[in-house]
C-alpha cells in the first residue's frame, strides 16, 4: 500500500453502540482518518465513541437531528476532503462490513481502474445459504431495476453500503442534490454516471450480525419505484437526446412508438371483438403484431447498446 495515500473512513453512526467501538478498532493502520458521523442517534454512538475509544485517528461529527445514511456519509465525505483525504470508505457502524476488507475495496481506485467501488456480498455462493430467500430475490429484482436507473449493467447488490470513492470524484458530484436517505446509494450510482465515472463491484461474502434495519419496506417499494423511474427518465434524457442524438436515440424513440401502436390497435381489436362477438381478422391481428414486435427489437436494441455506454476509463485519471 502507497504510504503517500490518504485514506479516510466514514462511519455513519445511527443505533449502533453495541457495535461501533469494535468496528473501530479493527480498522488497520493503511487508514489515516476516522469520521464518525452521530446521525442524530438516539443511544448516543457519537458520545460513546467520544468517550471510550482511544484512536487518535476518530474524530466524531454530531447532526442535532437525524438526516439519513446518506446526510451522514455526505457530512463525512465533506469532511474527509478537508482532512486531505486522496480515498474515502464508508462502512456501517453494525458490524456488519469486516475493515479488513479495506485494503481490496480501496485497490481498483489506487490501480487506477475505478473511480468508486463497491462491495458484492452475491458473488460467493456459499456465503448465501443464511440469507434469506426474500431477500435473495428482492435483490434481484432491485438489481435490475437499479440497472435500468443508473446505466451501471455490470454491477449487483446495488444497496451495499461498503463503498469507496476517490475525492476527486466527490468533489465532482452534485452534492446538494444527492438522496439523503435509505435511496443514497442508489442515487449515488445514477449521479456517478451522469459525471461518467466509473464504478467496479468487489467480491465480499455476505455477513449478517444481531442488527435491526431501520428502513420499512413496505413504506419503501413505492417511493424506490417513482424514484427509480425519475432517474431512468432522466438519464436516458440527459445521455441520449441532451449529450448526443444517435441511431441509438432512434432506436428508443421508434421502439417506443412501434410497441405502443401496436399494443393499441391489438387492444382496440380485442375489445372490439368482445363486444360483437366478431372474430378479428388475420389481417388485424398482423396489423397488430407486427408493430408490437418490430418496436420490441427496437428497445432490446437500445438496452444492448445502453450496456456497450457503460463507463470504461475512469474519470479521476482525466482531471
Amino acid at each position: 500500500m502507497n504510504d503517500s495515500i490518504h485514506i479516510s473512513v466514514v462511519i455513519p453512526a445511527y443505533r449502533v453502540s453495541r457495535h461501533i467501538l469494535g468496528v473501530i478498532s479493527a480498522i488497520g493502520p493503511e487508514v489515516s482518518s476516522i469520521f464518525v458521523v452521530d446521525d442524530g442517534c438516539p443511544d448516543g454512538s457519537g458520545k460513546l465513541v467520544k468517550e471510550l475509544c482511544p484512536d487518535s485517528r476518530v474524530n466524531v461529527i454530531f447532526h442535532e437531528s437525524n438526516c439519513g445514511v446518506g446526510g451522514a456519509t455526505i457530512t463525512g465525505y465533506q469532511y474527509a476532503i478537508k482532512a486531505g483525504a486522496d480515498i474515502i470508505v464508508k462502512i456501517d457502524g453494525d458490524g456488519q462490513m469486516n475493515p479488513a476488507y479495506i485494503n481490496i475495496i480501496i485497490l481498483p481506485i489506487i490501480n487506477g481502474l475505478a473511480d468508486y467501488t463497491k462491495g458484492n456480498r452475491f458473488y460467493y455462493l456459499e456465503g448465501l445459504q443464511n440469507m434469506p430467500i426474500a431477500r435473495l430475490l428482492g435483490n434481484a429484482a432491485l438489481s435490475f431495476i437499479t440497472k435500468l436507473s443508473t446505466g451501471y449493467w455490470d454491477i449487483f447488490d446495488p444497496t451495499n453500503g461498503y463503498t469507496a470513492i476517490h475525492s476527486k470524484i466527490v468533489e465532482r458530484l452534485t452534492i446538494e442534490k444527492i438522496d439523503r436517505r435509505y435511496f443514497f446509494e442508489s442515487d449515488l450510482l445514477f449521479r456517478l454516471n451522469i459525471i461518467r465515472a466509473v464504478v467496479m463491484d468487489v467480491p465480499f461474502p455476505a455477513k449478517y450480525a444481531d442488527e435491526e434495519s431501520n428502513l420499512n419496506i413496505f413504506r419503501s417499494i413505492p417511493e424506490f419505484t417513482f424514484k427509480h423511474l425519475r432517474n431512468t427518465l432522466k438519464r436516458i434524457f440527459y445521455n441520449y437526446f441532451l449529450r448526443d442524438f444517435s441511431a441509438v436515440s432512434l432506436q428508443l424513440i421508434l421502439g417506443l412508438i412501434a410497441f405502443l401502436a401496436g399494443v393499441f390497435i391489438g387492444s382496440n381489436a380485442w375489445i372490439h371483438s368482445i363486444r360483437t362477438g366478431v372474430v378479428a381478422t388475420s389481417g388485424t391481428v398482423m396489423l397488430a403484431a407486427l408493430p408490437t414486435l418490430v418496436g420490441i427489437q427496437l428497445l432490446l436494441s437500445f438496452l444492448a447498446a445502453d450496456y456497450g455506454n457503460v463507463p470504461k476509463i475512469p474519470l479521476h485519471k482525466r482531471l
